[in-house]
């Protein structure tokens, strides 16, 4: 297995999810996928993600992770696990905060060699977490997870949701993340897609007050944050980084805190390079449907008729998706196009395309650095 600082992102992805499967008890406002308590029929088979696994490692991808719906709802979730870990590949799951969730699974999961568990907390209060997830106690059993896995040194990750309605509460959500012990913070910035289409989105300059809370949290801990589907923190960053260090920008350069490689006790860590829709990243659906995201309902196509790394090398959407001068309007003209790239979900969700511009960003180019970029269409 390559070391996660040395993949081609033009070869395969930093990090493959598998959604196992759409059955889940939750019913949370922002969920992309149609969950429903029992399973689909048409999922991958234990033997087709054993399958998926040995194509995933295969490729020199190191991280994988297992996500649902409920993961907990595949009987078959340890035996995966456990096939990953012998390909040497990082695992991690999410499970849902449920009744299914139980001490005994967390001691399982740890048993089975599980690199990191996630678990969702969006809001800092009861009421509030349970509304967005949609079940009573939600909350609660997310805390009690959280005791479970320090009780068996299993580690934790943490995932928060941001958009319009959680927006109010995200400096309080960050400062309890930052007592819960964990080893990795995954902020998710909302895209309108699935249920989601109903709740608020930010505005570029929201997007701009919340990196400034995030990056505060990164500077002060050891636990390693990722941002999703807001790739422009990454220029955020590496602003500020310049403004600290020397006069000017490094525009094709990702900043040092950006590619911690490893969290804590050789836990998961981030991509040498900015990951993207496609670029360093590859979503498989419960039914083997292979897209650049989870967000960018654009199939590829499908692990059950091509294997993954021809579809993830060679499928016209994903070769589009790594070459960031295809990019339009200020995304295109932009200096940081090559450590950002704008979310290509959210461009598509909200404009129709996904070499548009980013609409939750608002930084303006300082220089057009090709002369063709004057030909193209401005979005």
């Amino acid at each position: 297995m390559p070391h996660p600082g040395s993949v081609d992102f033009n070869q395969a992805p930093f990090l493959v999810i598998w959604e196992t499967t759409q059955a889940c008890d939750l019913s949370c406002t922002h969920c992309r996928a149609a969950a429903q308590p029992l399973r689909d029929p048409g999922e991958l088979s234990t033997d087709e993600g054993k399958r998926l696994l040995a194509e995933t490692a295969a490729m020199g991808t190191p991280v994988f992770i297992l996500s649902g719906g409920d993961p907990v709802k595949r009987p078959d979730l340890c035996e995966l696990i456990r096939h990953g870990k012998s390909l040497g590949l990082r695992m991690g799951t999410i499970p849902a905060a449920t009744t299914a969730l139980t001490e005994e699974l967390v001691k399982q999961l740890k048993d089975t060699g599980l690199d990191q568990m996630a678990l969702s907390l969006d809001f800092p209060r009861p009421e509030q977490h349970d509304a967005f997830r949609g079940v009573p106690g939600a909350y609660a059993k997310t805390m009690q997870a959280i005791e479970w896995a320090h009780r068996c040194e299993l580690p934790l990750q943490i995932n928060t949701t941001i958009c319009g309605r959680s927006l109010p509460y995200f400096r309080e959500i960050a400062e309890l993340v930052e007592r819960l012990g964990i080893v990795f913070w995954e902020v998710f910035f909302l895209v309108p897609v699935g249920r989601g289409e109903a709740l608020g989105g930010l505005t570029a300059e929201e997007c701009e007050a919340v990196f400034e809370i995030i990056y505060d949290v990164q500077k002060r801990n050891s636990f390693v944050v990722k941002v999703t589907e807001a790739p422009h923190y990454r220029r955020y960053v590496a602003q500020r980084e310049a403004e600290a260090q020397r006069p000017g920008h490094p525009g094709a350069t990702l900043p040092k805190m950006l590619q911690v490689s490893e969290g804590p006790g050789h836990t998961v860590g981030l991509a040498p390079r900015g990951v993207n829709a496609g670029q360093g990243f590859a979503f498989v659906s419960h039914t083997g449907e292979v897209f650049p995201s989870g967000f960018l309902p654009l199939m590829a196509g499908n692990i059950r008729t091509q294997g993954l790394a021809d579809i993830y090398r060679n499928s016209p959407l994903f070769r589009e998706l790594r070459d960031p001068d295809l990019l339009l309007g200020r995304c295109g003209r932009c200096e940081y196009r090559r450590i950002c790239g704008g979310s290509r979900s959210r461009a598509y969700a909200l404009c129709g395309s996904y070499l548009a511009t980013d609409p939750w960003c608002s930084y303006e180019p300082a220089v057009v650095e090709q002369a063709s970029e004057a030909a193209r269409p401005v979005v």
